[in-house]
């Protein structure tokens, strides 16, 4: 029987700020795909959203009461195990790990009507609850999301002018280019998106994704696991960083145990510390907890989509800057940047929205794109919310 699946937004998303102030947490990147994109390659299906109304119309939630709705919690990555016992489930059936929330079959599309029957899932999840959580899981879901993209497929050729260790964990979408470059794929998968380009001179210590048209400047030195999704730009040095798409670190600098959201830019020689000095865990800031969690003894950046820092910006170990921020100055910043802040060290003031969509749509047309009525709809509802919070 033909199923509607539905990636739901749980409670798990308000933790997952700044990425989920404009999206529905499976919209987030992780590995190669977005968490949507992984579920619609295990099912062989479209799957939509049911998220946040302001965020609804955007990702719209697609509805068909003649099949059953398998709500799947938007947060949690797909493996074989678990997709089978999604499958195996009935209408009126949920599962769950523990106490945590998976998945629940309906005999229509009512997202918000109890299982009658909850089923123990006895296998291991891969979840993200954290922000932090990106790229603590990104090594593993790129190797899952490389096995899932690659298999029984020949990659496109790989020029001679490059040195390259481990080749057959190696694939190239069609029209990627990378020449006189240095490719260690013993350590894990490297793979080179559709239109892709490694520039001359690069060393790269896999795992690596990269998606569609992007770019890894002259020189970069990039350890794994890495992923600059579609439009990305790296550059200078680069450890275990997620760019979800669309961002730029064209240059020196260094950016390390990161996360950065759509639409960003990190200026020449902006360098984010990932390990405080005497080694000791860092605490980052949960928006929606209004406290700081431990996050483990590594993390750098977590930068909300929109956001842009200036010239030979310091980020101290465990930034977090929110959705549409100007960061700028050669001090270091707050360790909190809310969303929509504009200014430096010193103080920070509140960025108009107006100013906010002009400067947003410049940065889009940079990338040749043009910002659509309903991004400027949920960043003027999402800047209306956070001034009433």
């Amino acid at each position: 029987m033909k199923r509607n699946y539905i990636l739901l937004d749980t409670p798990a998303r308000e933790l997952l700020y700044p990425f989920t102030h404009t999206r529905p947490v499976a919209a987030c990147r992780i590995g190669i795909l977005t968490i949507r994109e992984k579920w619609e390659h295990w099912l062989n299906t479209a799957i939509s959203h049911f998220t946040v109304p302001y965020l609804q119309q955007k990702y719209p939630l697609k509805r068909d009461e003649t099949m059953p709705a398998v709500l799947i919690a938007g947060n949690v990555l797909p493996d074989k195990a678990l997709v089978q016992a999604i499958a195996a489930l009935q209408p009126g059936q949920g599962l769950y790990k523990s106490d945590e929330f998976i998945a629940k079959v309906m005999p229509g599309d009512q997202p918000d009507a109890a299982p009658i029957e909850r089923k123990e899932y006895l296998g291991e999840i891969s979840a993200v609850r954290r922000p932090w959580d990106f790229f603590l899981l990104n090594d593993k879901a790129l190797r899952s999301d490389f096995d899932l993209l690659t298999a029984g497929r020949v990659s496109a050729p790989l020029s001679d002018t490059n040195k390259v260790s481990g080749a057959e964990q190696i694939f190239l979408e069609e029209g990627a280019v990378v020449e006189h470059s240095i490719l260690n794929a013993l350590t894990g998968p490297i793979y080179i998106g559709r239109n892709a380009e490694v520039m001359e001179g690069c060393l790269v210590r896999g795992p690596l994704a990269m998606g569609e048209k992007a770019v890894l400047k002259m020189g970069t030195k990039v350890y794994g696991a890495t992923t600059l999704g579609p439009g990305s730009v790296g550059g200078g040095e680069i450890k275990n960083v997620i760019m979800f798409g669309y961002s730029n670190k064209g240059h020196d600098g260094y950016l390390g145990d990161a996360v950065i959201g759509e639409w960003c830019n990190l200026g020449a020689n902006a360098t984010c510390s990932n390990l405080k000095n005497n080694g000791s865990v860092v605490r980052v800031w949960v928006e929606a907890l209004q406290q700081a969690e431990p996050a483990g003894n590594k993390c750098g950046l977590l930068m909300g989509d929109y956001s842009r820092c200036g010239i030979g910006t310091m980020l101290n170990t465990g930034t977090v800057i929110g959705a549409s921020c100007n960061i700028f100055g050669g001090d270091f910043p707050p360790k909190f940047v809310p969303s929509f802040s504009w200014g430096g060290a010193g103080k920070t003031e509140r960025y108009r929205i107006a100013q906010a969509l002009r400067d947003i749509e410049t940065w889009m047309r940079f990338k040749g794109q043009e910002m659509t009525e309903t991004d400027k709809q949920v960043l003027e509802v999402l800047f209306a919310k956070l001034s009433d919070d």
